[in-house]
């Protein structure tokens, strides 16, 4: 994989009530590749996700670092508790610090 990284997939409600716990989905297309697979007598370089950040306005309220246990296509799910109005960000960030990003708005009222 050249250039940049897909955009992740981000799935969240769009409204919530205040204090309500909602279910936010991701998924980010990724080859996960270890460097240590063979194809044709070559091997495939190494090409790893290195983290998933994710953001609640602004603030980080998931820091997560990946490694060569991760599959390809990395989903994740987690659970936020949401006060107000919020916007959500994702966003993964791979070995050679290409990047790509994602949000989603969640209206609270």
């Amino acid at each position: 994989m050249s250039g940049s990284l897909a955009t992740p997939r981000l799935r969240a409600p769009r409204t919530a009530r205040a204090g309500e716990v909602v279910e936010i989905r991701t998924l980010v297309e990724h080859p996960m590749e270890t460097g240590l697979r063979q194809e044709g007598g070559r091997t495939v370089p190494r090409d790893l996700l290195g983290r998933i950040t994710v953001r609640v306005n602004g603030e980080v309220a998931l820091d997560g670092e990946l490694r060569n246990g991760s599959a390809a296509n990395p989903y994740h799910v987690f659970f936020l508790r949401l006060e107000r109005t919020s916007e959500i960000e994702v966003i993964a960030t791979d070995e050679r610090g290409r990047s790509s990003r994602a949000s989603a708005r969640i209206t609270v009222g």
